[in-house]
């Protein structure tokens, strides 16, 4: 009577035992698609950052130069020293910045980067607000008192400077920039120079040989308006210099 009953329990336990192991296998094969998935995804993320960082398929295929005048894309691009195919995610806009930032006339550049292969510069050429007669030639002064490039012949369009020396940190080119930066449009195309020796003895010569003494670059708005009124008057000589106190002879 016992031995049936051993062969029932133990085919009871195989019956037992073979769902948990196709369980077991089951569960296995997931773990391992998961595992391979995984595995995958990282060789991809590494392989695609190696491409990024390392090879030329996102690497610098065009430099965009954007907002020149006098200055040509050329000229830019060589002093930038971009070469074609460094990987765009790699570039030092900093230094790119700095390069293009040392040419005289670039008053300000902005570099970015353009996917999938473009580097864009921006730049704001330095504008002249006149211009000093040196023996080397004539060099063009910005709103800033820069003294940055050098003509064989005047600037067309904007006034003759008489400074020893322009510089931005001399007295006498802060002054006669000062006053030509707050100089109102009107009275502007009559301005044929500006003079002065030190930062208080700024004096204007405009057309038909009339002479402005300006005296310093303090209440410029206050002198123009002043002196607006003065030229309906006949004279050759209008000192505003004390705009309270101001003459015409």
């Amino acid at each position: 009577m016992s031995a049936p009953v051993r062969g029932r329990s133990t085919r009871a336990r195989s019956a037992n035992r073979r769902p948990k192991s196709a369980e077991y296998r089951a569960r296995r094969r997931v773990i391992l698609r998961r595992r391979l998935v995984a595995l995958l995804t990282v060789l991809s993320v590494v392989g695609l950052a190696y491409c990024v960082f390392f090879t030329p398929l996102l690497g610098v295929r065009q430099v965009d130069v954007r907002g020149n005048g006098v200055l040509t894309e050329d000229e830019v691009r060589a002093v930038a020293a971009i070469e074609a195919g460094s990987p765009l995610i790699r570039l030092d806009l900093k230094e790119i910045h700095d390069r293009v930032a040392g040419i005289p006339r670039v008053a300000a550049v902005e570099v970015e980067r353009q996917l999938p292969g473009t580097v864009r510069l921006l730049l704001t050429e330095r504008a002249p607000i006149g211009s000093v007669k040196l023996p080397d030639g004539f060099h063009l002064v910005d709103s800033t008192g820069k003294d940055y490039a050098v003509l064989p012949a005047a600037a067309p369009g904007v006034p003759e400077l008489v400074l020893t020396l322009p510089s931005s940190s001399d007295p006498a080119t802060r002054a006669v920039v000062g006053v030509l930066n707050e100089l109102p449009e009107k009275l502007r195309p009559d301005v044929v120079s500006v003079a002065a020796t030190t930062g208080a003895d700024v004096k204007l010569t405009l057309s038909g040989n009339r002479v402005v003494k300006w005296g310093s670059s303090d209440d410029t708005a206050r002198k123009a308006a002043v002196l607006l009124v003065l030229l309906s008057r006949p004279g050759t000589t209008y000192d505003v210099s004390s705009p309270d106190l101001a003459t015409v002879s």
